[in-house]
This record gives C-alpha cells, structure tokens and sequence, in this order.
C-alpha cells in the first residue's frame, strides 16, 4: 500500500451505558511491544474496572491484527473493538492503522447481554474516533539534482512552482544540491518531469538526477525523522513530514 492513515495524538474518551462506564485509549503505535506498553499501562491505571480489553492494527497492510475479550463473553468485546478500528474513515482520508484501542469497563449493575455488549465496545471505540485527529503517512521516493549557481535560484523557483515537493536546498561551491520527494508510485514520472523542467527532455543522464532513497515512508502534515520499528514494508528509514 502506498498510504494509510494514523492517529495524531492519543485520545481518551468516556462512555456510559445502562451505568456501566466504558472509558477508551486510542494510541499510535509502531509495533506490537509498544501496543502491549500501552495496554499493560491502562490495566493498572483502571485497577478496579472489571475489564480492560483491547485490540491493535499495525502496518502499511494492516498485517498484524489482535483482540483481546479479558473476561468478557467470548466475541463480545475484543472483535467489536478491532472492526470499529478497521472500520474507522478518517474523514475522506486513507485507512487507519498503527493504532491501539484499550477500552476500560466499570460494571454498573445492570447486565447488558451478548448483544448490548457488542454494540456498547464497538460504540465506544468509535466515539473515540470520532474526536481523534488523523495524519497521512505516504511511501515516498526521494532524489537529487545538481543545478549550477548561476542557475540555482531560477531552476529552484521553477520547480516548487511546478509543484514538486523540495525537501532540502544545500549550496557547494560547484552549485545548489536540490532534494525532492515524490509518490513511489510516480517516482519514474516526476524524474521525466523533472529533466524536462531543466531542459534535458528525456530520462535525465548519469548523476543529473539521483536516487537518495526508495520506498521511504512521509507523514503530512511537518517534517521529521523517526526509526521505522514498525512491521511494514519500507525498505529504508522512515521520513515523516
């Protein structure tokens, strides 16, 4: 998959139903020991609430997907927390992943039955969703090009009017290092494009454009650098912007 969406920041929420409080932990999360750190957390944060079940969803394919029922009726809470997740549409964005949702149940007294608890899990955890905020994450290949300083500002202007994406501007004595970012999926266009732009129609020549690295992952909105830990496909360093 070239993107899919993840959480901003954590979220908390609280949730009552026939006087049982449910209250949910939405996390980003990058790999399965970190969605453990978080569930393991909530357990002894809520001592005294009777469950705390939860469920996770890693990678850029949603590979590696788990639920827990703790104490509830078998399928009754683990599985409505993970389809809410995998069901989550983050506002016309992709789909959501690298996320952990623990959701802690106070008993109120009154039981709910199979069914209630079903919907009050899957309620909960989408109620959540529902004031978290979300960020893209978009597999990127990125490049640079040699422009000559007589021509650096000019070529530099032309470019970013073009719309690509210009990383980084570093000046040597023999000219102005341009780096770029594209879409994987149109890295082989946006290297045409760009030759074009620089009045060298056709593939660019040896060391006129290169390849910095392929099938790095970018976050939207800002610039970063994190350690890809996640169990995904990329295939080098993980850029967030």
């Amino acid at each position: 998959m070239i993107e899919y969406s993840v959480l901003a920041g954590p979220v908390e929420t609280e949730l009552e139903i026939k006087r049982s409080v449910f209250l949910t932990r939405l996390v980003r999360v990058t790999c399965e020991d970190e969605a453990r750190k978080v569930i393991a957390p909530a357990r002894h944060d809520g001592h005294n609430a009777h469950h705390h079940v939860s469920a996770f969803v890693l990678g850029a394919d949603r590979g590696v997907q788990r639920c827990n029922d703790d104490g509830e009726p078998a399928g009754t809470a683990g599985m409505p927390t993970l389809a809410a997740l995998t069901a989550a549409d983050p506002r016309g964005n992709p789909y959501l992943s690298d996320v952990v949702a623990v959701t802690s149940r106070w008993f109120g007294g009154i039981k709910l039955g199979t069914g209630g608890l079903t919907r009050a899990y899957g309620n909960a955890v989408g109620n959540a969703l529902t004031v978290a905020a979300f960020h893209r994450r978009v597999m990127m290949d990125t490049f640079t090009t040699t422009i000559g300083l007589r021509r650096a500002g000019h070529e530099e202007g032309v470019i970013r009017a073009a719309g690509h994406d210009v990383t980084n501007v570093e000046y040597t004595a023999k000219g102005s290092i341009v780096t770029l970012a594209c879409r994987a999926d149109r890295a082989s266009q946006m290297a045409i494009d760009l030759a074009k732009l620089l009045g060298t129609p056709g593939l660019p020549g040896p060391g006129s454009i290169r390849s910095l690295s392929e099938g790095t992952w970018w976050r939207a909105p800002g610039w970063q650098r994190e350690a890809d830990n996640s169990s995904g496909t990329a295939r080098s360093h993980l850029l967030l912007f």
